[in-house]
């Protein structure tokens, strides 16, 4: 049986910080809901305390939500928490998710604090916010930069102060994956009761290795991955759920296994882009719109007979209907062939290798050939033979 790995979906409120994406509390809901229909295990509503209409999103989706946990940010601070936990206490999975940076830069130049300081405070964070909830979890922020030792003595700290699970996040996106997986890896090797605790992955794409340092961790022995739809979030983003979850789909001897229903993540991918006016690169893994279409004519050729060739995943299994033959002057006559026959139109060899000259030349004026210039050409190749 594989092992299940919990996705903790944090697009309402890690993705709603990109600037000019804030969403209304009826988008937050729609989203939400599809959030919930996809298998999300755990959705992050927000930060209460930041904004009356960010208290107002996340008691509105405790009130609605109720197959995945509801779970409210907040800074190590009494007023914080309080606020967290009055927002959700409508919510039928309430989670409280609290912490502080671990780093010795955050502690020494953001919160002008010690170490032995931080671990009491995070201590009591945890331990306050068990007055409200049952399920609270900790971040260890910029655990990415924190020195391995200091940052098991504060998980193990937490664990036994009753935290259920503690964040490592990754905050500027600098680990490689080696050594994010080496973090995770210690820890769970190092830190007592450490199983009494899920270690979660919480990733940024700042050089790009978010979905790396994600696979890494639950490689290593972590049990949640915080995502976002689309992987956005501040600066270059989060780990995209659709990514992660493909990944340990795809390889079984992982051992690794979520609920996500795979086939909603292309209509989720469009209702997040088109709620957030954030557009989707067509080159962007599993869900852009380059992601199964085909124009070289080699690949054409080969997925043509067989989409194995080069698709390593089926297009209706991540909800696109189907994949796409794009013509261009890349295009060969298999794809021009098969093209033609989607639209009617079935010719005998010698007349495909005529009018797939003509098809070159208009190719190269147009440079994509779409249905409607397909059936011109034909008609004026008809006319003239």
């Amino acid at each position: 049986m594989s092992d299940k790995v919990h996705i903790f979906d944090t697009t309402l409120r890690d993705g709603e910080q990109v600037p000019g994406c804030q969403l209304n509390t009826e988008q937050k809901l729609v989203i939400a809901k599809a959030l919930e229909e996809v298998g999300v295990d755990i959705i992050e509503a927000g930060f209460p305390v930041s904004s009356p209409g960010d208290f107002e999103s996340v008691t509105a989706l405790s009130k609605a939500i109720k197959d995945s946990s509801i779970c409210a940010l907040s800074r190590a601070v009494e007023k914080d928490i309080e606020v967290a936990a009055e927002a959700i206490k409508y919510a039928q999975r309430p989670r409280i998710h609290t912490g502080l940076g671990t780093s010795d830069l955050h502690i020494f130049t953001k919160l002008k604090s010690t170490r032995e300081k931080v671990l009491e405070r995070a201590v009591y964070a945890v331990k306050y916010a068990k007055r409200f909830v049952e399920d609270v979890e900790f971040y260890a922020e910029d655990a990415g930069r924190t020195d391995n030792e200091y940052l098991a003595q504060v998980v193990e700290a937490v664990i036994k102060a009753g935290a259920t699970v503690v964040n490592i996040p990754d905050t500027t996106g600098f680990c490689l994956p080696e050594m994010y997986g080496e973090k995770i890896r210690f820890l769970k090797e190092n830190v007592k009761g450490v199983d009494n605790a899920i270690i979660s992955a919480h990733c940024h794409n700042d050089l790009g290795l978010a979905t790396a340092n994600a696979m890494a961790a639950v490689q290593n022995g972590a049990r949640q991955i915080e995502c976002t739809i689309n992987g956005i979030g501040e600066r270059a983003g989060n780990t995209a759920l659709e990514e992660v979850v493909l990944v340990m789909k795809k390889h079984p001897s992982l051992n690794l296994d979520t609920r996500i229903d795979t086939t909603k993540l292309y209509p989720i991918s469009q209702l997040v882009s088109t709620s957030m006016n954030m557009p989707i690169q067509p080159n962007k893994a599993i869900i852009g719109s380059n992601a199964f279409s085909h124009s070289s004519g080699i690949h054409q050729d080969g997925v043509i007979k067989n989409r194995e060739n080069y698709e390593i995943i089926d297009p209706e299994e991540v909800g696109v209907k189907e994949s796409l033959i794009v013509l261009t002057a890349r295009s060969g006559r298999a794809a021009l062939n098969f093209r033609l026959r989607k639209i009617g139109v079935d010719l005998p060899t010698e007349e495909l290798d005529n009018i797939y000259q003509k098809f070159l030349e208009k190719a190269d004026e147009l440079s994509v050939i779409r249905d409607e210039e397909l059936k011109e050409l034909v008609a004026e190749y008809l006319k003239v033979v």
